[in-house]
């Protein structure tokens, strides 16, 4: 597949855009910027707003498996619950079964702001896809899932339950 360019043919870029991995990562930046621009008047990142979105789905998961569910590593998902608590959006709790884990949900405000910027997420998720027609953005998404899906043993971090 060859890239598309308007104007003299870019040697370093007709090689970059035949590698799946360079191309993701630059999916990603670009992805990240809108998310930011969307979310430009609160001080959230894609990873803090997927964080809160799996514990708004899965209130009182412990960190190691709230981790698990977004694929971070403790040591992040730790950082990030820290910091999200501070900001009084995030609660965590001593497991009364096992004191060494702590239990995390959401606070009031916590609720309240995962629920208000769901529509900035939509948006730059949709500004993403929006080149697409709409049936190559459900195959972008199914090719997407099943790569994450067929390669997941191969990431630092194993996402649970795939």
């Amino acid at each position: 597949m060859k890239p598309s360019t308007s104007g003299p043919a870019d040697p370093a870029k007709a090689l970059l855009f035949q590698r799946p991995g360079f191309l993701i990562r630059r999916l990603h930046q670009i992805h990240v910027a809108m998310f930011l621009e969307e979310f430009k008047t609160e001080s959230v990142t894609p990873v803090q707003y997927g964080l809160m979105t799996a514990v708004a789905a899965l209130p009182g998961l412990d960190q190691t498996a709230l981790g698990q569910e977004v694929g971070l590593d403790r040591t992040t998902t730790a950082d990030v619950v820290k910091r999200l608590e501070d900001r009084g959006l995030l609660e965590r709790k001593p497991n009364p079964q096992d004191r060494r884990t702590r239990h995390v949900s959401l606070t009031d405000e916590g609720q309240r702001l995962v629920a208000a910027l769901h529509a900035n997420m939509t948006r730059a998720q949709e500004r993403l896809l929006e080149p697409l027609r709409e049936a190559e953005k459900s195959m972008l998404m199914d090719l997407m899932q099943r790569l994450v899906e067929a390669n997941n043993q191969y990431s630092r971090t194993i996402l649970r339950g795939i």
